[in-house]
């Protein structure tokens, strides 16, 4: 879609919040440092701030889709409470190995074409950012640009400089790159 509003599809654990492996419990949430300060840039620049996130543990029965649900509002008040907004949250619940493959599993583009849908986003002139490199390959397939952020616990490095894309320590310089700063 063109003509929109401009979004950037954030990853949730390792890029918003410090990855805890398969989160069910709210009070475990703990913002990524500078996290919210730069969700609250884009919120300024006019961006759409769009959480996409594999939550496999909920087809592994580690977390119930309820569980899941309460972590997303404490994770959306967490940022309000900063002055930063996530316009939406989407998820996949599904594992390859437990549900089958399907398309909404990053890198798939099923959620990104929904948000796009639901929220009127320009995809041309949107970014995709994350600690993997499953995160950033969406933005090749819709037309957008990526950034690799190192804020989580990433095991590919190396094919995210392989594939090309652009690797920063943090969020508020993903942010700052996206910006033209």
């Amino acid at each position: 879609m063109t003509g929109g509003t401009p979004a950037v599809f954030l990853d949730r654990d390792g890029t918003l919040i410090e990855d805890a492996n398969f989160i069910a419990d709210p009070a475990l949430v703990r913002l990524v440092p500078g996290a919210a300060q730069a969700v609250a840039r884009l919120n300024a620049a006019g961006y759409l701030a769009i959480v996409v996130t594999n939550q496999s543990g909920i087809a592994q029965g580690l977390v119930s889709p309820a569980a899941y649900a309460r972590v997303a509002v404490t994770v959306a008040t967490r940022f309000a409470a900063l002055g930063a907004r996530l316009d939406a949250q989407y998820h996949c619940p599904h594992h390859p190995d437990v549900t089958g493959p399907c398309e909404c599993r990053k890198p798939g583009l099923q959620l990104y074409m929904q948000a796009a849908e639901a929220l009127h986003v320009d995809l041309a002139r949107s970014w995709c950012v994350g600690d993997r490199l499953r995160d950033l390959l969406p933005s090749r397939r819709f037309g957008g640009r990526a950034i690799h952020v190192r804020t989580g616990q990433t095991v590919d490095d190396d094919a995210v400089l392989a594939e090309g894309f652009p690797s920063v320590p943090s969020l508020a310089e993903a942010v700052e790159l996206i910006l033209g700063g």
